[in-house]
């Protein structure tokens, strides 16, 4: 390897005996390499790993060849270039420089630029990150879309495919649809407005419950108009639902991230907004079945539960409680008797016994053994002669009668 443009026979590093030191030879490469300008070149981001530092570090790659590169730059510079992402294609400003220490080549980047479409993206990345920080992509904002849309509102171009997929779809799950056509520019510079006013009128219509603003999808550049900052806010301010069903899936417009609800396709839109008839059918009659079952198994565990309270004895026989009742009343009844009886007849022996007594002490047990009773007159009881007077009238007490009788002595 010859650094020098003058050849030398004599100079070291020509054969083997003459060797050159590494460093040398890198020291010289490198100052070659210093010699040469900046240059613009194309290419893609292959790998971005940002840190908290100055110097920053990151790969490009040609895209075309499989060639790729370390490059150091500043923070300051990723931060001007705008959103950068690994795959996007950049304009690198560079200059080589060899590492001597390493022997490394690496270019020095004092200028990027996002190219072509990945431009694009990073304008609608920043007006992206503007309206998600004042949160009109929030989900609370969301409304929900009414089960069965008494009209729909269609956004879209005359006589698109997207117009036919939507009403195709609608009718063939719902054939009682109304739904409110407005047709609108949906590519170009005069597409946001048209399609602003579209979406004003149609909330504005009473009879419309949900808005499907319809597109078949398209490139970045056709899709501009809806990720238009007029249109999304329109969109957020609006008090009808609204379903964005542009049906690009690589590159999301802002309209999906503000809509109530994104669907992939305008088929896919007319699948959400309205129920198919044909299912709810099936629904219903599942539900009827399933009710008509829930309820027949309740009856038959309700009548199940009767006739076991019928088999009972206290159901089966009401008056069977009773009839213990009655022969408990009907036992005490005779020991109340038997007690009343014999409460009865012990008094009565203890009254023959008193009478016996009271008997063998009356005055007449003494006058049925013989002996008699004086009184006078007045009933007083003659005990003594001395009681009496001659001519009184006396009565004498018998056993079996009385006497009257006069007293003629004493």
């Amino acid at each position: 390897m010859t650094i020098s443009p003058t050849p030398t026979t004599n100079r070291l590093g020509l054969n083997p005996e003459t060797p050159e030191a590494l460093g040398r030879v890198v020291e010289l490469v490198g100052g070659w390499i210093d010699r040469l300008g900046w240059i613009w070149v194309e290419a893609q981001v292959i790998e971005l790993k940002r840190r908290a530092a100055p110097t920053q570090f990151l790969t490009l790659r040609d895209t075309a060849r499989n060639i790729s590169a370390s490059i150091t730059t500043t923070a300051a510079v990723l931060d001007t270039a705008g959103p950068l992402t690994e795959g996007t294609t950049v304009l690198a400003h560079l200059k080589p420089r060899v590492y001597i220490e390493r022997g490394q080549l690496s270019f020095d980047c004092d200028e990027l630029r996002i190219a072509g479409e990945g431009q694009l993206l990073a304008r609608l990345e920043v007006l992206k990150r503007k309206l998600q920080a004042e949160g009109l992509f929030n989900p609370i904002r969301k409304q929900p879309l009414p089960f069965l849309p008494r009209g729909v509102g269609l956004i879209t171009g005359a006589n698109s495919a997207a117009e036919r997929d939507v009403k195709t779809n609608v009718r063939l799950r719902w054939p009682g649809a109304a739904i409110v056509t407005r047709y609108a520019l949906m590519q170009g510079p005069q597409s946001a407005a048209d399609v602003i006013t579209a979406l004003l009128e149609l909330d504005d219509n009473p009879d419309v419950a949900v808005i499907v603003i319809a597109r078949g999808g398209g490139s970045l550049e056709d899709l501009l108009p809806f990720s238009d900052e007029g249109l999304i806010r329109a969109v957020a301010a609006a008090r009808t639902p609204v379903v964005s069903a542009i049906g690009h899936e690589p590159d999301t417009p802002i309209l999906d991230l503000v809509a109530d609800l994104r669907a992939s396709t305008p088929t896919d839109a007319a699948k959400r907004i309205v129920p198919d008839a044909t299912e709810e059918l099936r629904l219903i009659d599942t539900a009827r079945t399933r009710l008509r079952g829930a309820l027949t198994s309740r009856i038959a565990t309700e009548q199940t539960l009767l006739n076991q309270l019928k088999s009972r004895p206290v159901l089966a026989n009401p008056l069977a409680g009773f009839t213990v009742h009655i022969e408990q009343v009907t036992a005490l009844r005779t020991r109340l008797q038997t007690a009343a009886w014999r409460a009865v007849a012990d008094e009565r022996a203890v009254v023959a016994t008193a009478l016996t007594r009271i008997r063998s002490m009356s005055p007449k047990a003494t006058l049925e053994r013989g002996y008699a009773i004086l009184t006078t007159d007045d009933a007083q009881s003659v005990t003594s002669v001395a009681d009496v007077e001659p001519n009184d009238n006396l009565s004498i007490y018998l056993a079996d009668g009385q006497l009257g009788v006069t007293v003629t002595s004493k």
